[in-house]
């Protein structure tokens, strides 16, 4: 695969992602930390799960070239120097980095998730290390800010995974508690099927009413910040938000319909949570 990300094709994969980065909004040098940011994600994520070769090894070697930039080294990545120079200016940790490169470790290896509290470990691995990047970025990070984007990120992964239940189904995972599809009573095979049945979308919008539980008490970070970090911050509770709403308006049948939000609703609940500080 590829390390070079170039601006346009960043764009093109923000626009279907439930994480916006606000790109139109953000001035130019907030804009290029997350571009930086969200390339490096992008790339993990491609290692992780495209990859033609020994993807633990990739992702392994990954690791040890994001950790030389804390050391002081130049990367070889044109990804990892991108992102070099955004951790140097904006003064980033490097453990969320790293977690995010073991949450991808992990998926080589763990395929299935027993209960609700099983998948939310995952997505402190593989979520909630990005809402850190973005509070240091913005230069806005305290343990209970954190905390709070802990659970937006949950949430917002938690939404993704709903609507990505087919995809991940062809790539052998399943993202869904195993003790959730026991008590719904689906089975595997269902998420075989071109549509959902009754039992799979009840499951779903289940999963879907505690995702937005997690959203909107995460939401409150919004009413804690100021500047460009609140519009930022709004954005993303708004896609999460928005997903909600259009898993709703498909029945919960992800396998059949399409259950990604408009533009149009999530800019309109981004300024809703803008203006009301929260969800």
């Amino acid at each position: 695969m590829s390390a070079v990300q170039t601006a346009g094709s960043l764009h093109e994969r923000e626009a279907g992602e439930n994480f916006p980065v606000a790109l139109r909004l953000l001035p130019a040098r907030h804009r290029e930390h997350l571009h930086a940011v969200y390339g490096f994600a992008r790339e993990v994520d491609e290692l992780g799960d495209t990859y033609a070769g020994d993807r633990t090894a990739a992702l392994v070697r990954l690791r040890e070239e994001t950790s030389s930039i804390w050391r002081g080294a130049t990367p070889i990545s044109p990804t990892l120097r991108r992102l070099a120079g955004t951790v140097h200016e904006c003064g980033l940790s490097e453990q969320p980095f790293l977690d995010l490169i073991e949450a991808n470790l992990r998926d080589q290896q763990v395929h299935r998730y027993a209960t609700f509290e099983d998948l939310v470990g995952y997505c402190r691995l593989s979520a909630d290390p990005v809402g850190r990047m973005v509070l240091e970025l913005f230069g806005c990070s305290t343990p209970e800010r954190v905390a709070l984007s802990d659970r937006v990120c949950t949430g917002l992964q938690l939404v993704e995974h709903l609507q990505d239940v087919g995809e991940d189904r062809r790539a052998g995972r399943i993202y869904l508690p195993q003790r959730s599809l026991e008590q719904y009573g689906v089975i595997e095979a269902d998420l075989d099927r071109a549509r959902a049945t009754a039992a799979l979308r009840r499951c779903v919008l289940a999963e879907t009413d505690r995702a937005q539980e997690w959203l909107r008490e995460g939401s409150q970070l919004v009413g804690q910040l100021s500047g460009w970090a609140r519009v930022a911050v709004a954005g993303f509770v708004a896609g999460g938000l928005a997903t909600v709403a259009a898993l709703r308006a498909a029945d919960g049948d992800v396998l059949a319909r399409d259950a990604r939000p408009g533009k149009a609703r999530t800019a309109a609940l981004a300024v809703a949570v803008l203006v009301r500080g929260r969800a």
